[in-house]
């Protein structure tokens, strides 16, 4: 074998230092971007989309009428809430029989805003 071996990362040549300690500050902590990593692929199907948008603009809904705006069945609707509320994307306010979702946090709201960026009124 010729003396050819790969180069560690403690051994890498940098172009720009500065630049690579900016974009690690910036990355930060490395589970933070898997978790969000992982929300986004829930966030990627259509289905789940559309009852996070329609979530947003309700502010609060139950499962049956989530069903009917989003054109789905409550069984649909409640499978993919699990889902959702077991990511942190959603979260529950019950009054007697009758239960809620809206959004999680204020995050998700800003990222409704890109998808659907203007209020339908």
């Amino acid at each position: 074998m010729s003396g050819d071996s790969p180069r560690r990362d403690h051994e890498r040549r940098l172009i720009d230092a500065a630049r690579v300690e900016d974009a690690v500050r910036g990355l930060g902590d490395r589970e933070t971007v898997r978790d969000w990593a992982e929300r986004f692929s829930v966030l990627a199907d259509p289905s789940r989309l559309t009852l996070l948008v329609c979530i947003h603009y309700a502010k609060e809904i139950c499962v049956s009428d989530l069903a009917a705006a989003a054109e789905m069945t409550d069984t649909a609707v409640s499978q993919a809430l699990r889902l959702l509320r077991a990511h942190g994307l959603v979260t529950t306010q019950r009054t007697g029989r009758v239960v809620r979702y809206r959004l999680a946090d204020d995050t998700v709201h800003e990222l409704i805003h890109h998808v659907r960026p203007h209020s339908p009124l």
